[in-house]
C-alpha cells in the first residue's frame, strides 16, 4: 500500500483527465450510450464474445471516474463506427455484487482499465490516455497487428517517435522461427511499446543502415539511444527490452513524456535512489554528472535512481515528510519501507554516501510527526516515535485507527470512537489510538494498510488482528470485547451504549 500511495502523489500533476463534455452529431447519438454496462451476471458471456474489449472498473464516488464518464463514452461513440467495432465497457467495481469481479481483476483504485483479449483469456492493463482522441487512437493500436509494417520513410518517420521508446525488426522475409517469435514479444509487450517490422534497415533514423537481419533494433530517448539484439528466444528477447528501457537515471519534471519511464522506475524491484535538486540550481549540471557517474557505477547491482525537480515533486516531499530547505537531497527507498536520508548534499558526496548506504552504514531515516507533549484526550495520539511504546509495549489492549486527516470516512468515523474511547475511560486495560498514516511511517510488514480508515486491534499479550466488522459505536466496544485478554472488569453498560 506505501509504495502504491507513493507513487500516486508522486505522479500527481500527471493526473490530467479530460472534463469537458461533447455535443453529440444528432438527436440518436445523444440518447444512446455506447458504453456497453457490464455486471457479475452477464461479465463472463459478453467478453467470451469478443475477441478484444477495453473495461473500465469504476466507483459512482470518484471524482477521476466522473471526468472520464464523457471521454470514454466519446471515444467508445467513435470506435463503435471503427472497422471491425471496438467496443468499450464499464463494470460498478462499488457494487457489492460485482466485487468478485474487482477482486478477479486485482483493482486497487478507481479508474482502472483492462484490455481484455481472446475473449477474457488474455487480460492486460490500459496505458493509455484517457481523453477521447487518446483513447481512440491507442484502443486502435491496441486492437490491430501487435507489430506494424514500415514499407517507406514516411512510415518510419511518423512511426517513430524520438520521445518513446520504439522497437523495429529487420527481417530479409516476414516468416520463420526468428519472426514468428519477435511477433510473440511483440503481442506480450505491446501495451507498453509500439512494435514494427522491416525488410530495408536504410528507412531507420538511427544504427547501421547497411544489417539485412534478422536483427531488433530498439530506439529510445535517452543514454545510447538504439541499442541492436540479435537474441530471439522469446523470453531472453523480452528480458533485454525491459532491461534496455530503464534509463541510467530517470528524470522526474513536468514533461509527461518523463511518465512512463518514471512508472517503470517504481515497478522496479530494486532500491530507489532519488535525489531531489532545484533544475534551476547554478550546480545542476554538476549534480547530474557526479549522480550519472554513480548510477552508472552501481548499475546491475539491484539500486535504480532518478533525479527529481524539487518544483514538480511536492507529492514526493509530503509522502516522505521532507521540506524544500533540505534540499539538495537524496533519499534511498528499500523493498522493506526502510528510507535513508542525506540532506544539503554537496556534488562531490553523492559518491560517497551512496557507497556508506550500501556498506550498511547508514541509520534508516524515520517520517514522525512530534510526540505530542500533551496527549489527554480519550482517543490518544499516537506518531512513528513513540508507536512502539504505545502499541507493542503498552501491556494494554490496543484499538488503532489509521487515518487520513482528508479522508471523509476517517472524518465520520472520529467522533464514535471518541465515544468508544469515553466508555472505556475508566478501564486501564484498554486504549483507543489514532494515528494520521500521511505524516507518520508505519511500522512495514505488520500493519496491512489498504485505504483509509484501516482500524487494528492488539491484544494486550500481543495478539495483531484487523477490525473488519461494523463501525458503530456497539459494534466496535463488541469486538473489543471479544478480543481482549482480560475479562472487562469495568466494561461500559448498556445505559452506555
Amino acid at each position: 500500500m506505501a509504495i502504491r500511495v507513493w507513487i500516486s502523489l508522486f505522479l500527481c500533476v500527471f493526473a490530467l483527465l479530460g472534463s469537458e463534455s461533447y455535443a453529440s452529431e444528432n438527436e440518436d447519438t445523444q440518447s444512446k450510450e455506447f458504453v456497453v454496462t457490464l455486471d457479475h451476471s452477464n461479465f463472463s458471456d459478453f467478453v467470451g464474445r469478443h475477441k478484444f474489449i477495453v473495461v473500465e472498473f469504476y466507483a459512482p464516488w470518484c471524482d477521476h471516474c466522473k471526468k472520464l464518464v464523457p471521454e470514454y463514452e466519446k471515444a467508445a461513440q467513435i470506435l463503435s463506427q471503427n472497422d471491425p467495432p471496438v467496443v468499450l465497457a464499464k463494470v460498478d467495481a462499488n457494487e457489492e455484487q460485482n466485487k468478485v469481479l474487482a477482486s478477479e481483476f486485482d483493482i486497487k483504485g478507481f479508474p482502472t482499465l483492462k484490455i481484455l483479449r481472446y475473449g477474457g483469456s488474455v487480460v492486460q492493463d490500459y496505458k493509455g490516455p484517457r481523453e477521447a482522441d487518446g483513447i481512440v487512437s491507442y484502443v486502435k493500436k491496441q486492437s490491430g497487428p501487435a507489430s506494424a509494417e514500415i514499407k517507406s520513410s514516411k512510415d518510419a518517420e511518423d512511426f517513430i517517435d524520438v520521445n518513446k521508446i520504439i522497437i523495429v525488426g529487420v527481417f530479409p522475409e516476414f516468416s520463420g522461427e526468428k519472426f514468428e517469435n519477435f511477433t510473440a514479444v511483440a503481442e506480450r509487450l505491446r501495451a507498453d511499446y509500439d512494435f514494427g517490422h522491416t525488410s530495408d534497415a536504410k528507412l531507420l533514423p538511427r544504427g547501421d543502415s547497411s544489417v539485412s537481419g534478422p536483427v531488433v533494433r530498439l530506439f529510445k530517448p535517452f543514454d545510447e539511444l538504439f541499442v541492436d539484439f540479435q537474441e530471439f528466444d522469446v523470453d531472453a528477447l523480452a528480458k533485454l527490452v525491459e532491461e534496455a528501457t530503464i534509463p541510467t537515471v530517470t528524470v522526474y519534471n513536468k514533461d509527461p513524456n518523463n511518465h512512463p519511464f518514471v512508472v517503470k522506475f517504481f515497478n522496479s524491484p530494486n532500491a530507489k535512489a532519488m535525489l531531489f535538486v532545484n533544475f534551476n540550481n547554478d550546480l545542476f549540471d554538476s549534480f547530474k554528472s557526479k549522480y550519472h557517474e554513480v548510477a552508472e557505477q552501481y548499475k546491475g547491482n539491484d539500486i535504480s535512481f532518478l533525479i527529481g525537480d524539487v518544483e514538480a515533486s511536492q507529492g514526493a516531499f509530503q509522502y516522505f515528510g521532507l521540506k524544500e530547505d533540505q534540499t539538495p537531497l537524496i533519499i534511498i527507498q528499500t523493498n522493506d519501507g526502510e528510507k535513508y536520508l542525506k540532506i544539503n548534499v554537496e556534488p562531490d558526496h553523492i559518491a560517497s554516501w551512496v557507497k556508506e548506504f550500501k556498506d550498511g552504514k547508514v541509520k534508516p531515516f524515520k517520517k514522525s510527526e512530534p510526540i505530542p507533549e500533551v496527549n489527554s484526550e480519550p482517543v490518544k495520539v499516537v506518531v512513528a516515535d513513540n508507536f512502539q511504546d504505545m502499541v507493542f509495549n503498552s501491556g494494554k489492549n490496543v484499538l488503532i485507527e489509521f487515518y487520513a486527516p482528508w479522508c471523509g470516512h476517517c472524518k465520520q468515523l472520529a467522533p464514535i470512537l471518541d465515544e468508544v474511547a469515553v466508555s472505556f475511560g475508566s478501564d486501564a486495560d484498554v486504549m483507543i489510538a489514532k494515528i494520521d498514516a500521511t505524516a507518520n511511517d508505519i511500522p512495514q510488514g505488520t500493519f496491512e494498510v489498504q485505504g483509509y480508515p484501516t482500524l487494528y486491534f492488539k491484544s494486550a499479550s500481543g495478539k495483531l488482528m484487523q477490525h473488519q466488522g461494523g463501525r458503530t459505536k456497539e459494534d466496535i466496544i463488541d469486538f473489543i470485547q471479544k478480543n481482549r485478554d482480560k475479562a472487562a472488569e469495568q466494561a461500559p453498560g448498556k445505559d452506555e451504549l
